[in-house]
């Protein structure tokens, strides 16, 4: 229990009616949460106003309500008007926990691709150095053995500090978590100054009616964390990089292959050998040490030049950042999954033009006899996504295998059909197979020797939604299925 006084400290707001001495014992954002005693923010979202539900929660026990505009309830209840509900929420959520993230080194990761691998390279060199460390990010948030499976990218501010306080708790040194455009535009990380602010790179993505409404809204909403921690580190290769950190308040430092970086990589060579892909590197620079990362993919160099940006502040030994990056994995991710000897099925995330090109022209780098990619595109989100990735894969596929992915509440069929508007921009070949197992099924039944077969788009998604409905749908339990039915057929 706190004193309401205590929660508002830090935040400009107006006192409508009611005591600043009012005794809190909760907080809540959902009015189903309410409990005797709470105080409830009313938060205006896509689809609900918690504004509407000011009556119902008092008739529960809240006690303050924070609002953006007034309410009519009664006079013993504390009322509080602020400009922003959900930068209130952060702001109150950091002090009823204590402000955790002051307990730890803090690090923010954002950016269109890279951010997952990345935070799960830099848990893996800091654990290995010694380190506890927290995560949050898409698939999960780690606190000591707990794992926790992730709803968004970045979770509600409440959550976030609540994380935070459990992981201080657990007796983590640091925290590592993915930072999303709509967390920094929906201030799910207010009231946090992160040690340290990572942006990996930006592409168009993420812009449409339930996103942002530009590239300009969506790069300004991702450039946000640079004025938001001490020490940013940027991709120095990136072409908006100029864009990028203009304005930023942070102490700045860069990676890439750029001569301009503050820590390269020079003289990378592909490793691969039957059923596996690699990649090593030297760094130079601010370090100089030979990594090889059992990842494949440029790209995958960007992501561990970050982790060990980072990692140099925490006086990390090399040897420990090399033994480290060599076993990094992360689910979903350029994930091999073993199903013959004669070819190469991985599982990917990729699930837009941007991150599917980077996948398709580093997997053509390694010279397979057939390059497959099986993706679909998901419902309820911008159709150009659906033309752009099937011309991407038109053009760098050898064989496009159509399927479907979250069509949410739209027709399978329709996604499938402007995925082929885009692949008709190609002269790719393509087939078309709208349910998933069956055709995971016909990439590994036609699959031939020294091919590389992508299954793109699901990552570590283990679920399938259709007409609002979440169904479970991993595809790693989709592939033994499907082998065990052809030993039974054999």
């Amino acid at each position: 229990m706190k004193y309401l006084r205590s929660l508002i400290e830090n935040l400009t707001c107006s006192c409508l009616q009611g005591s600043l001495d009012t005794e809190v014992r909760s907080i809540a954002y959902d009015s189903r949460k309410v409990e005797e005693g709470a105080l409830f923010v009313c938060i205006r979202g896509a689809v609900v106003d918690g504004h509407t539900f000011a009556e119902e929660v008092v008739k529960k026990g809240a006690r303050v309500l924070v609002v953006e505009e007034p309410v009519n309830v009664p006079s013993n209840v504390t009322v509080l008007q602020v400009s922003d509900t959900r930068y209130a929420l952060a702001l109150i959520s950091c002090a009823w926990f204590g402000n955790p993230a002051k307990k730890m080194k803090t690090i923010g990761v954002t950016g269109t691709k890279g951010k997952t691998t990345t935070v799960y390279m830099v848990r893996s060199i800091l654990e290995n150095a010694g380190y506890k460390v927290g995560l949050i990010g898409t698939i999960e948030t780690i606190i000591g053995d707990r794992h926790i499976p992730s709803e968004n990218t970045t979770p509600e501010s409440y959550l976030v500090q609540k994380y935070f306080s459990e992981m201080a708790e657990e007796g983590c040194d640091c925290v590592v978590m993915e930072v999303s455009s709509q967390a920094l535009m929906l201030h799910r990380c207010s009231g946090v100054l992160f040690d340290f602010g990572i942006f990996t790179n930006i592409g168009e993505d993420h812009i449409g009616p339930n996103e942002h409404s530009s590239f300009e809204d969506y790069l300004e909403c991702k450039k946000r964390l640079l004025s938001q921690c001490r020490i940013g580190i940027v991709n120095r290769d990136d072409e908006h990089f100029e864009e990028i950190v203009e304005g930023c308040t942070c102490r700045l430092e860069t990676y890439g292959f750029s001569e301009k970086a503050d820590l390269r990589a020079t003289d990378e060579k592909l490793v691969t050998y039957p059923g596996y892909l690699g990649i090593s590197y030297m760094v130079d620079g601010l370090l100089h040490f030979p990594v090889e990362i059992d990842i494949p993919g440029k790209f995958n160099i960007y992501n561990s030049l970050t982790a060990i940006s980072i990692c140099r502040h925490f006086k990390v030994s090399v040897e420990d950042i090399q033994a480290a990056l060599k076993v990094a994995k992360v689910r979903g991710r350029a994930e091999m999954v073993k199903v013959s000897d004669a070819f190469t099925l991985m599982i990917d995330y990729a699930h837009n033009a941007m991150s599917l090109e980077s996948l398709l022209s580093t997997l053509r780098e390694y010279q397979p006899h057939r390059l497959v990619c099986l993706f679909g595109c998901g419902g309820n989100r911008s159709r150009a996504r659906r033309f752009e990735m099937g011309e991407v894969s038109g053009k760098m596929a050898d064989l496009t295998i159509i399927t479907s992915d979250n069509p949410r509440d739209e027709d399978p069929q329709a996604i499938i059909d402007d995925i082929k508007t885009g692949i008709s921009r190609t002269d790719g070949k393509y087939v078309e197979i709208i349910d998933r197992k069956e055709a995971i099924a016909y990439a590994i039944h036609h699959g031939e020797p020294g091919d590389i077969i992508v299954l793109a788009g699901k990552g570590h998604e283990d679920y399938q939604i259709i007409k609002g409905k979440k169904y479970p749908m991993d595809e790693r339990v989709l592939i033994r299925e499907i082998l065990e039915e052809d030993r039974e057929k054999a």
